[in-house]
């Protein structure tokens, strides 16, 4: 195994590139599967022919004047200053010692018993005798200290090793070079091309990317300020809901009035401040339109009053003596009024109202709360003369469901 030199990663043999990180790991040390390339081109050559069998069955010889390697060293003295006295001693060997012979037995003893035959002693075979060392005459006086030439070194026997078989890893290819690597790894053995490749996120539709439904891209791109400009907007809010409360309430109260129903609502008491006889002002209440209530003069007024307040939306107005408008015109019928609405609390109202000198259902829009009371003046009207009192046909309220 081999370790990465950047992040310590243990690589395979012949790994070129680290798995983790990528980094270079330098050429690798798997040997070559050529046979030829064991002992390289420029290495020693195996001799072949018959010299060759005799190298490899004997052993090999140093050239003359080299010393054998297992010969035990020879002490070489110093030179001396009379080597003439010196030479004979040195030349003549010392004879080896000659091994010594088995004990002398004792003398028997002629008062004593007479002695056991002793064992006989297994005769040894003679020690060899050692050779003497033999030392190298020193030069003469006139002779030169030569130098001794080393021995010329013996090269070994090239060893051919078996190539091991090429184990392919089993493993996802790589994208760039197709090299297949191991599971797990990050970069190409060969290459160090990645091979964790990332898939890119698919394009959001149309809708997602309109604000408010922008996903944001980045990781807090923004965030804090979408969030800071949100808590504004919300204080602000508030400021201005209590700053401006009935402005805030009446816009609340009339989108609840378009938004909700309405249902009609019939007061609980009528009263008139001057009427016509036959034309009392309950006429102009009981939901019929060929009844009315006939006002004197101008000043008249038409008070309804209701048990419980209510959210007051509309008021609808039938004037003349007829819907039919041949009918319609023989009459007096009023054109302005003056509504005045009183609530719960004791405020009250004023309104003035344009009526269209037609036959049919005018809408008076109020949108006023807790109304307890409703008085309808008469201000102006058309049509009138001797005799012909100012109709009232019929008048509707409305309340907010």
């Amino acid at each position: 195994m081999r370790a990465c030199p950047a992040c310590g990663t243990a690589n395979g043999e012949d790994d070129e590139f680290c798995g983790n990180c990528g980094s270079y790991l330098g050429w690798s040390s798997r040997p070559s599967r050529n046979p030829s390339a064991a002992t390289g081109s420029d290495g020693p050559a195996e001799p072949d022919g018959p010299a060759a069998g005799a190298t490899a069955g004997a052993p090999a010889v140093p050239p003359p004047g080299t010393a054998p390697e297992n010969a035990d060293p020879v002490p070489v003295p110093p030179p001396s200053s009379h080597p003439e006295q010196e030479a004979p001693a040195r030349s003549t060997p010392s004879p080896a010692p000659e091994p010594a012979g088995p004990p002398a037995e004792p003398a028997p003893d002629p008062a004593g018993p007479p002695p056991a035959e002793p064992a006989p002693t297994p005769e040894l075979p003679p020690r060899p005798a050692r050779p003497a060392p033999v030392r190298p005459e020193p030069p003469g006086e006139d002779a030169p200290v030569a130098a001794v030439q080393p021995a010329v070194p013996v090269a070994r026997r090239p060893v051919v090793r078996p190539v091991a078989p090429d184990e392919t890893p089993d493993g996802p290819p790589c994208p760039a070079c197709g090299t297949p690597n191991l599971p797990g790894r990050r970069f190409c053995r060969r290459c160090a091309a990645p091979l964790q490749t990332r898939e890119e996120p698919k394009s959001l539709p149309r809708w997602r990317t309109v604000w408010p439904f922008r996903r944001r891209v980045r990781g807090g791109s923004g965030r804090l300020l979408r969030r800071g400009v949100l808590a504004l907007v919300v204080v602000g809010l508030l400021c201005a809901g209590f700053l401006l409360v009935p402005a805030g309430r009446y816009l609340v109260e009339d989108v609840r009035d378009k938004l909700g129903g309405t249902a009609e609502i019939s007061p609980s008491k009528v009263t008139a401040s001057s009427r016509t006889p036959g034309h009392p002002a309950s006429d102009a209440v009981d939901g019929l339109t060929n009844t009315y209530w006939g006002a004197p003069a101008l000043g008249s007024s038409l008070t309804c009053s209701f048990d419980k307040p209510f959210r007051l939306v509309g008021v609808v107005v039938h004037t003349g003596v007829s819907l039919e408008p041949k009918e319609f015109r023989q009459g007096a019928r009023p054109t302005r009024a003056e509504l005045i609405v009183t609530t719960a609390d004791g405020e009250v109202r004023e309104e003035t109202v344009t009526l269209t000198d037609k036959p049919g259902p005018q809408t008076v829009r109020t949108a006023i709360s807790d109304v307890v009371s409703v008085r309808l003046v008469l201000r102006d009207a058309a049509g009138q003369g001797e005799g012909r009192p100012i109709a009232v046909g019929e008048v509707e309220f409305f309340k907010r469901t």
